[in-house]
């Protein structure tokens, strides 16, 4: 039985904290694309905001 997908910070493809690698890995985009994406959304401060509140709870990949 195959287990369902977890979303991790990503352990080999990060930035900062890994955060964007780690949904680009779960949703299998590229996470250079997930960066763009986000660094828009910061824009408008609530960006800033979501991606400090997902480095605290997505969890380390091992």
């Amino acid at each position: 039985m195959e287990q369902p997908k977890r979303l991790y910070k990503s352990a080999n493809n990060r930035v900062l904290c890994g955060v964007c690698g780690g949904i680009g890995d779960y949703f299998n985009i590229d996470p250079t694309i997930i960066r763009l994406l986000w660094v828009l959304i910061a824009c408008t401060g609530t960006g800033i905001v979501a991606y400090i509140i997902a480095a605290i709870i997505m969890p380390e990949q091992y």
